[in-house]
């Protein structure tokens, strides 16, 4: 993802962090942030550290790379309903377009938070998969900041 200095962005995506009550992820993306956010000094660390987080892998047989960090490796549908069930605050997916795809392909997201920067860069995975059928989206809230970034939150029309 590229980077605009925008300490205002910074601050809210730091706040929206803690909101979490845990990241979900695929194995790919734990590999990647597990090299990073452990000996990292961004100001997101403390948060990506210390909130817990769930790898979704049948291949992945340990997790200790990174502090809080657990796995899931029966049915994803289940997994993530069983989440939901528990008590806390909202779970929170991140990484890679290959989980993601998995997550909206399911039916388990409740709500999309879209960040759009002010900048094209003209390739890249698509965020919605191929789909049978559209999924029609309603706006729920948006976030402009001075640098010209946006969060879109969209929910499901149909929750």
């Amino acid at each position: 993802m590229m980077s605009i200095d925008d300490d205002e962005q910074e601050e809210y995506f730091v706040s929206r962090l803690w909101e979490a009550g845990a990241f979900l992820m695929g194995r790919k993306s734990y590999e990647i942030m597990a090299g990073f956010w452990p000996t990292s000094d961004h100001p997101s660390a403390k948060a990506m550290n210390e909130i817990p987080k769930v790898v979704f892998s049948r291949t992945l047989k340990s997790a200790d790379d990174w502090p809080e960090t657990r796995i899931a490796s029966g049915d994803t549908a289940e997994e993530i309903a069983e989440l939901k069930a528990e008590p806390g605050k909202d779970l929170v997916a991140v990484g890679g377009t290959e989980f993601m795809h998995s997550l909206i392909k399911l039916g388990v997201v409740d709500e999309y938070r879209l960040w759009v920067l002010p900048a094209a860069a003209g390739k890249g995975a698509p965020l919605f998969p191929e789909m049978d059928e559209p999924v029609k989206l309603r706006l729920v809230k948006s976030t402009a900041f001075s640098s010209g970034i946006l969060e879109l939150v969209y929910a499901p029309a149909d929750k």
